[in-house]
């Protein structure tokens, strides 16, 4: 089992004094005024994401101020310009998209304030600590483990496979790196598949829903199936649902399922068999790099830190669940009872 920092014990809430615990550069003498912008807490990955920042910095000694730009680029543009205004010691961004990302970068470092950015990465990375996960590596990753079992699936049919992809929105670059694993896999095996069908979702489950339903009503004979974020898997369960689709591995017309996130409820499906496969971002791990970095700005003096830090991340798959669950940040929430709350 992965042991993880401090924020693993932040986020699962357990009973550990925080002053027993160790965590970056600095410490609760060092404390100041930290900023935290993002787009939003729709999501498991940026509910749990939010709550390890925020509990972190505060056991850290800092105040913490809350920006939600409620997925609004303007909004969050003018909330940053506030909060340098207010003299901050640092900020943490999650942009709404890479060209807002860039821009908030911009301004903040002409002010002297250090900046680091959370997983969703600026168009321009040559500027500010960005920390983000390599998604195309992640998402080839488990598109990889999901083609294995659509070859097999050919072997034994000799019919070529039918994949759907429900794109994020390409304004965001992890959606556009996630598709561009997706289709590296896809094209590796161009005797297995079939041109894949691309749904665009905005990261939004309202269009999704919209597009995934006429698409299988288009397409009914859709059987590989990769989400560019886990939080889709409903939308998706409701759609196979009314199709007759939903079935678990092992039974004929099973949709082979895969996703990236490795939020608790993909963690669960792979359990009860209905998806073979999820892109884990190492949420701990990417919290970890970007509150090191911010903190140890600060504490140097350096107003203007420079570095792109990547999360490799993995797949957790049918085949390797029972050995690296753990590993999975969407496991230990769903080990803690997450999904019940």
């Amino acid at each position: 089992m992965k042991k993880y920092s401090r924020i693993t014990a932040i986020v699962l809430v357990l009973s550990i004094a925080a002053s027993m615990l160790v965590f970056g550069a600095a410490s609760a003498q060092d404390s100041g005024r930290i900023c935290f912008a993002f787009q939003d807490v729709s999501t498991e990955f940026w509910v749990a994401s939010h709550m390890a920042i925020i509990g972190t910095l505060e056991d850290q000694g800092f105040e913490v101020v809350q920006l939600n730009g409620g997925q609004d680029a303007n909004r969050q543009l003018e909330q940053i310009r506030d909060c340098i205004a207010q003299g901050v010691d640092g900020i943490i961004l999650i942009a709404q998209d890479g060209e807002s990302g860039t821009t908030i970068i911009s301004e903040a470092q002409e002010a002297d304030v250090p900046i680091a950015t959370f997983n969703r990465p600026p168009a321009d990375t040559s500027a500010g600590i960005v920390v983000v996960a390599d998604n195309r590596s992640v998402a080839r990753q488990a598109v990889e483990f999901m083609s294995q079992k659509a070859i097999g699936r050919f072997e034994a049919t000799g019919e070529r496979i039918n994949p759907l992809i429900l794109v994020g929105d390409l304004a965001d670059p992890n959606a556009v790196q996630r598709r561009a694993g997706f289709m590296d896999v896809i094209e590796k095996y161009p005797d297995i598949f079939n041109e894949p069908v691309e749904i665009a979702t905005e990261w939004n489950s309202d269009v999704a829903l919209a597009g995934l339903e006429a698409a299988v009503t288009a397409n009914p004979d859709i059987n590989f199936i990769f989400t560019s974020s886990d939080f889709l898997f409903p939308t998706i369960r409701s759609v196979l649902e009314a199709h007759d689709m939903w079935i678990p591995a092992g039974q004929q017309g099973h949709v082979i399922l895969g996703g990236l996130d490795g939020d608790a409820t993909a963690c669960q499906l792979i359990k009860d068999g209905y998806v073979d496969a999820t892109g884990v971002q190492d949420l701990y791990y990417e919290a970890e790099l970007t509150l090191d970095g911010i903190l140890t700005a600060i504490e140097q003096g350096d107003t203007q830190p420079n570095a792109v830090l990547q999360d490799p991340g993995f797949a957790l798959t049918a085949g390797n669940i029972d050995f690296q669950e753990m590993d999975s940040w969407g496991c230990v929430l769903l080990a803690d009872g997450f999904l019940d709350q």
